[in-house]
């Protein structure tokens, strides 16, 4: 039949709960349980069809559910309740950033990441990096920072998990509607919609820009997919992590400048810059051309620049630290570097890395810390790692010296902690807990949960995560072609009485997930014991690139399979945030055992003990901070291995013996009530000291006091005045690139330090420094006293020499003393490093160490 046009007819939302509507178009619902359970309680059905999505919902909603509830007196004061909350949220003014800072009239804190984890129905996210990212966002938007993101609108998306009847992973992507996300074209001043020009290899791209709102926080979002643009451009945001190294490269080159342009034509002027991971460090490029404009040369701009920009690095792995081949950048900056006022070396010096077999990369984490004032790691052991891994950026200094700091990650309670917890913890912590996140006193009121309170709420998620994986699980297998019968064999898998562990994240070969499964015939005895049984739940996604990762997952389905490992080992598709919440409030405990030191912090984890899950894990990432003896368990010690045989073997049989030695008894040593004592004040003081440092709260704040604000005031300062600092600060700087190397240092030590000598001993010093051009106000002079391990520096303390006097022209004597406070072995030099009054910290700047020839 032929039509004149076609329609689609929606249900009218009734005028009494129109809010519903607003609220939908705005990310607070998704750490608002009370707000999901309304419409949960309009069609429950629905609720789970849409994957929780309110603008699917609404628009798919039946007429006659709206029309109940309207009717029922329950539901719409329970209505009035979160939509009064939702106004008073957006409204609020006494935020922790406005007491904290209340003068505060500057600009926006720009947070740039290629992707946010905000929830399942908008999957703009792989993994923990975009939901550490999301997290942050929604917490910038608790707290009240003036806070604005910016990201892409992928239009298909991060991959869909399925596994064949083998085990092997196929990766299908979905076509999405975005009606059907909160997204709305930005607008500019006259209220069009936003394009952004681009030149991509000298070929005209054009960015459309989204907005959503993440509570308080705007969230911008880059969109290559429209009929401006060829073909082969439209493909640029349609997946995440997608394509060779020239989707890459473009992708990066559109979140670093594109991102810059889209915040200035909607008229925000940034007062800090964070790089969230080294995908956005091309946004600084952008920003030095902007103050070329602006009548600033090449290397005043890079002063400029590095004042107010932070970066943060998530990961050691070469993988997740981006770098292109020399030629490539070439061919894609070669008419951009003129812009900025650089020459051809000075632009490529920027992120230059040359490796071990000689080739010369552009590395993005090396350009990010290169033109950012403050870089930090994501636990206090990754930053560590980091200071090691990236010291050859800082020539003279020794890692320790390095300044990357760390700022440990958290996750946003709020949106992990189950809502039968938080009611809970309404009804013993506080009524106003969720202000007091990192409070250890709040938290502290936990011990006063009956046992069998928290025990019944466990039971109850932990029976919710089994229908789940039923519902899962048969899904997967109907599509394998299983029998009825089969099928109905399901709900044999899983027992909420059993001890359940849980194993969900990415699958990179460095985290191991194979590991639990190094000795089959032991860890049989283990799960199939007769009276304390044991069953593992896996789930997890491998990179479409990642061969091997594919194949660990091959082989724990492979596993799963085995007759004697029935309904024992189960291993779930398609993991994402909805799973997540399932896995970390329904487990008993959280099982990570990555390579150590590869793991940056691990937020899994963090979100399974909030919850009571207890962690059983690899001292590496957060768990090192974590871990205190009486909230978990840790696999193996505190040591990293050269023989990665010889580390598999002690952490594995570490598993083994823990759990047939500590855990099982402990879960199984049931009082007449059905469940263990001891087992709970375990998890106890898992929620207690997890929640109260683990959370973002507390990050964002850290982040805040440590990093935002001081770079805000020390961008204000260098901008002040026509940037009057920053072209004093360049023109001292270049003085000493002129005449570092004719530095001369002859240092003579008063004592005879080539035998042994007393502790707290007072040794004195005395150097004679040639300072041509430069003078004794540009410079620090200083005795080092590095203690050594097996040869390693793994300290250094330093004194400050004092200028005695001028010997002749440029040529001064300094006098010290210095005393080794603790017995051991040391080494000692004297040396010179920059020094002005506007630096931040000693160390500010890159490459100007010298030591005594």
């Amino acid at each position: 039949m032929k039509f004149l046009n076609k329609v689609t007819a929606v249900a009218k939302l009734p005028e009494r709960i129109s809010g519903l509507k607003e609220i939908s178009k705005n990310l607070w619902w998704t750490w608002n349980y009370d707000c999901q359970t309304l419409f949960e309680d309009i069609d429950k059905v629905l609720w789970e069809k849409t994957n929780h999505n309110p603008v699917i919902f609404l628009k798919q909603v039946n007429q006659k559910s709206l029309d109940k509830v309207v009717s029922n007196d329950s539901f719409l004061e329970r209505y009035d309740n979160v939509f009064s909350s939702f106004k008073s949220y957006l409204q609020e003014k006494n935020t922790w950033f406005n007491s904290t800072h209340k003068n505060y009239n500057d600009g926006e804190i720009a947070y740039f990441c290629a992707e946010y984890g905000l929830h399942e129905s908008f999957p703009i996210y792989s993994g923990g990096l975009g939901v550490l990212a999301g997290d942050h966002v929604k917490t910038a938007s608790d707290l009240g920072l003036p806070f604005v993101a910016v990201g892409f609108l992928y239009k298909e998306g991060y991959f869909i998990q399925k596994l064949d009847s083998n085990g092997n992973q196929e990766s299908h992507y979905i076509n999405y509607d975005f009606s059907d996300f909160p997204v709305e074209p930005a607008k500019d001043e006259n209220n069009e919609d936003i394009y952004i020009e681009m030149n991509i290899l000298r070929r005209k791209v054009y960015v459309k820009l989204w907005k959503i709102d993440v509570g308080r926080v705007p969230l911008y979002l880059l969109d290559t997919d429209i009929d401006q643009n060829d073909p082969e451009d439209r493909l640029l945001t349609h997946r995440l992590y997608g394509g060779d190294h020239e989707m890459r490269i473009k992708q990066e080159i559109l979140l670093g400048i594109a991102g810059v342009k889209a915040l200035r034509r909607v008229g925000v002027n940034p007062s800090v810059w964070h790089m969230n991971e080294g995908h956005a460090a091309f946004l600084n490029l952008e920003r030095i051309r902007e103050f070329a404009e602006k009548g600033l040369n090449f290397k005043q701009s890079v002063e400029a620049v590095r004042s107010n920009s932070i970066f943060t690095t998530h990961t050691p792995v070469p993988a997740g630290n981006d770098a292109f081949p020399v030629h490539m950048i070439e061919r894609y900056f070669n008419y951009y570097w003129e812009n900025l006022g650089a020459s051809r070396d000075e632009f490529f010096n920027l992120g230059l890395e040359i490796r071990e077999d000689g080739s010369h990369m552009f590395s993005m984490t090396i350009l990010a810390l290169k033109l950012a004032g403050r870089s930090n790691g994501v636990s206090e052991l990754h930053g560590k790692v980091s200071r090691n891994l990236w010291k050859h950026a800082w020539e003279g200094l020794e890692a320790v010296e390095v300044p990357i700091t760390h700022v440990t990650n958290g996750v946003h309670s709020e949106t992990w902690i189950s809502n039968d917890l938080q009611k809970l913890f309404d009804k013993y912590l506080s009524t106003d807990w969720r202000n007091k996140l990192d409070d250890p006193d709040i938290w502290s009121k936990v011990d006063d949960i009956p046992d069998e309170e928290i025990w019944t709420i466990h039971k109850k998620l932990k029976s919710d995560l089994i229908r789940f994986l039923h519902d899962r699980i048969k899904l997967q297998r109907a599509r394998h072609g299983e029998t009825v019968e089969q099928l109905n064999e399901i709900e044999k898998i899983g027992d909420n009485n059993i001890l359940t562990i849980g194993f969900a994240r990415r699958f990179a070969t460095y985290k191991r997930a194979t590991l639990i499964f190094k000795d089959l015939e032991r860890l049989e005895k283990i799960l199939n014991d007769e009276e304390k049984p044991v069953q593992l739940i896996f789930a997890g996604k491998a990179h479409p690139a990642d061969k091997p990762g594919q194949e660990l997952i091959k082989r724990i389905y492979e596993i799963s399979r085995m007759p004697k490992f029935k309904n024992k080992i189960i291993i779930l598709e398609n993991y994402d945030m909805n799973m997540a919440r399932y896995l970390v409030s329904g487990v008993d405990m959280w099982l990570n055992n990555p390579r150590r030191p590869h793991e940056a912090s691990g937020t899994s984890g963090e979100k399974a003990g909030m919850n009571g899950a207890i962690n059983f894990s690899v001292l590496d990432g957060w768990w090192v901070e974590g871990f205190d003896g009486n909230n978990g368990w840790a696999i193996g010690d505190n040591r990293d291995y050269e023989d990665l045989e010889l580390q598999d073997k002690i952490d594995s049989v570490s598993i083994y013996n823990q759990l047939e030695n500590e855990i099982i008894p402990k879960y199984y040593n049931t009082s007449d009530k059905g469940y263990s004592h001891d087992w709970i004040e375990v998890m106890k003081n898992s929620i207690k000291t997890v929640s109260s440092f683990f959370n973002t709260h507390r990050m964002l704040k850290e982040y805040t006091q440590k990093l935002y604000m001081p770079a805000i005031v020390q961008g204000k300062n260098f901008y002040s005045n026509d940037f009057e600092i920053v072209k004093d600060f360049t023109y001292w700087k270049e003085i000493l690139e002129r005449n570092w190397n004719s530095i001369k240092i002859k240092a003579v030590v008063d004592t005879d330090l080539s035998e042994e000598i007393a502790v707290g001993k007072e040794i004195n010093v005395n150097a004679e420094i040639y300072l041509p051009g430069i003078g004794p106000d540009s410079i620090t002079p200083e005795i080092i006293i590095a203690r050594l391990e097996d040869e390693k520096v793994v300290s250094i303390k330093s004194f400050d020499l004092k200028l005695k006097k001028e010997i002749q022209k440029d040529l001064y004597k300094f006098e010290g003393t210095f005393e080794i406070e603790e017995r051991g072995n040391y080494g000692y030099n004297v040396r010179v490093i920059a020094n002005h009054p506007f630096m931040p910290h000693r160390n500010y700047l890159m490459n100007f160490v010298k030591y005594p020839e």
